[in-house]
């Protein structure tokens, strides 16, 4: 099939959300970069050095010919595994927060689910293709996938690490039932995920303090509900039209992870509720073209691929979003192309380069068949149509 040109709505918006990320953190930032660093642009700088190597592995993923990941896959999802591993090991891996979630090698952080997220959509998207018809099998597919989703998840539940798990539980499962899964088994499955999820909430205290937090958020304002009354409040300051770019008040220690997992808070607070929406307006089209991308594609492991990358930027984003408007029990992912984090900027920045070779080849239209569309539509709405 001849290439054409990417998805450029796609890439606009992507694009778009990178450099409001990059504004909204070099404000969000100030704080607590002069308190740890002494100098106030510090974790800004750092975010633009993770921009410039995100947008050369952005072009390069662009470039190469989306079938060469099918080889790739197994590869990744065996590395990835390892890079979780090694951050339960002490003077490999960093904890922070009491989770283990991160490497430490000289100077040089990151956080080995970012990368697994991604090493999972591209196993997952080789696995289902090869599945064929057989992806309806108990025995064959479901059993197989639960165990892999077992193992997955429960290398990310060990750091602990509940946003990263309903964020990759989220795109596995949206990515099967893309591949043709039997509903009965989706169904299934999603009902002994909740009761999964039900036992880990009811069996550790810290799960189950955010949880009665989240039923009634003012029971504990200044211990376990701090963070979410500190973030409802940021937003509620915002109002229609914000304080003003570089005005947030909560960004000055009031609001933890105000950079990263909280920057969503300090982005009403700043710039307001029509600012927030034109930010939840580019993620939809995020959306719209991904999946338009995907139901375009010209093969079942391209299809499964953008469904599986599309799902994880979007499902992200809403998690993000909702738990800090206390939609959703407060946990912390970031939200992206927005947050501070290097780690999910480039793997983000990476996964959109895959997405958009894949829209260099899907099966548009012909200049003949937009022809006779346009020609249909405004027959229609001239009256003239005969039904």
């Amino acid at each position: 099939m001849q290439r054409h040109r990417p998805n450029l709505a796609l890439l606009i918006s992507i694009i778009a959300l990178i450099i409001v990320g990059s504004i909204l953190i070099s404000s969000a930032s100030i704080v607590i970069s002069k308190q740890n660093t002494g100098d106030p642009n510090y974790y800004f700088k750092e975010h633009l050095v993770a921009l410039i190597l995100g947008f050369i592995l952005m072009f390069i993923s662009y470039k190469i010919d989306y079938k060469f990941w099918k080889k790739v896959g197994p590869i990744a999802i065996l590395g990835s595994i390892i890079l979780m591993v090694l951050v339960f090991i002490p003077g490999i891996g960093f904890r922070h927060g009491g989770a283990s979630r991160w490497i430490h090698l000289g100077p040089v952080n990151f956080a080995p689910t970012e990368v697994f997220k991604l090493s999972l959509i591209l196993y997952l998207a080789v696995w289902f293709e090869k599945k064929g018809s057989q992806i309806k099998s108990f025995a064959y597919s479901t059993l197989p996938f639960i165990i892999i989703m077992l193992i997955a998840t429960g290398l990310i539940i060990a750091q602990p690490d509940m946003g990263t798990f309903m964020v990759v539980a989220a795109t596995a499962g949206t990515m099967y039932f893309v591949a043709g899964a039997s509903i009965s088994h989706i169904i299934g499955m999603i009902i002994a995920g909740f009761a999964g999820l039900t036992y880990l909430i009811i069996t550790a205290p810290y799960r189950m303090k955010r949880f009665t937090i989240f039923l009634n958020p003012s029971a504990d304002q200044s211990g376990a509900g701090y963070q979410i009354n500190q973030a409802l409040l940021a937003i509620g300051t915002g109002g229609l039209f914000g304080v003003g770019f570089g005005q947030s008040r909560q960004k000055f220690n009031y609001l933890p992870e105000a950079a990263s997992d909280s920057i969503f808070a300090i982005t009403a607070e700043e710039i307001g509720f029509f600012g927030v929406a034109l930010l939840i307006f580019t993620y939809l089209v995020v959306a719209f073209q991904g999946f338009k991308v995907a139901e375009k594609a010209p093969d079942s492991f391209s299809r499964l691929l953008a469904v599986g990358i599309t799902t994880w930027i979007v499902v992200q984003a809403l998690i993000n979003m909702g738990a800090l408007l206390s939609i959703i029990p407060l946990t912390g992912v970031p939200l992206p192309f927005i947050s501070l984090g290097s780690s999910s900027t480039v793997m983000l920045m990476f996964a959109s380069g895959i997405l958009l070779n894949i829209s260099t080849h899907t099966q548009g239209e012909n200049r003949e068949s937009r022809s006779l569309r346009r020609r249909n539509w405004w027959a229609y709405f001239a009256g003239t149509s005969s039904n």
